[in-house]
């Protein structure tokens, strides 16, 4: 895989990748379910969104992440996720795994609930530390992510892309994808600068990802055992 190109994201020390795996090998339970804005539990913990299009491989990679086969649902059909669904990972980081939006086997009603909900989490969420912005590695950034990285910015919400499925694209296919986002992320005032290519499949990529996230988690607690 290449990592040199334009807005890859630099490799991490050996420690912030042992930081990563020690917080992600850590338990990971769910929470709650949103399908409103109310059910959104109350949090002083750090947090993390994955947010993307229908069928990007959120739940995937949320699972990869974590080392949980089954933490987050997996669905081959679009849309299938239909609410914001909570995890906390080891008493220090909050995760939410976001309806996917762009096409979605679900009536028009129901995905304009799905998008005024992500819409309010995102504007008025404190905790929410980062969003990682999915983006299949064979397509690119497409127009419903950029009205996503828009609202993002408007909302001053820190955003970081992750390239999904990277193993589906050819290497030199990949060095391109990547400049390509991160030009355009350049323009974005809330984007954060490095992009990383991540394929729940293999596993490349994942350790590189835990580490970035685990840097915006609460510190542990001083009679805890890291």
């Amino acid at each position: 895989m290449p990592s040199a190109a334009p807005g890859d994201a630099p490799e991490p020390d050996a420690e912030a990748l042992e930081l990563g795996r020690r917080l992600f090998a850590r338990d990971c339970r769910f929470v709650v379910g949103a399908a409103r804005r109310d059910q959104v539990p109350d949090s002083d913990l750090p947090e993390v969104a994955f947010a993307g299009r229908s069928n990007v491989g959120k739940s995937s990679l949320i699972n990869a992440l974590t080392g949980h086969r089954a933490l987050a649902r997996v669905s081959h059909t679009p849309g299938r996720t239909q609410q914001v669904n909570f995890f906390v990972l080891g008493e220090r980081l909050m995760l939410a795994d976001l309806p996917g939006y762009g096409y979605a086997r679900a009536p028009k009603d129901q995905v304009r609930r799905w998008t005024a909900l992500v819409r309010a989490y995102l504007r008025g969420r404190p905790t929410l530390r980062r969003a990682c912005l999915l983006i299949d590695a064979r397509h690119g950034i497409k127009d419903p992510d950029r009205a996503l990285m828009d609202l993002l910015d408007e909302a001053a919400v820190s955003y970081q892309a992750v390239l999904t499925k990277c193993d589906k694209a050819g290497a030199a296919e990949l060095a391109t994808r990547l400049a390509a986002v991160g030009r355009e992320l350049a323009g974005h005032t809330a984007a954060h600068p490095d992009v990383l290519a991540t394929s729940a499949r293999t596993g490349h990529g994942i350790a590189e990802l835990r580490a970035a996230l685990a840097a915006l988690a609460a510190p542990p607690a001083s009679r805890e055992i890291t």
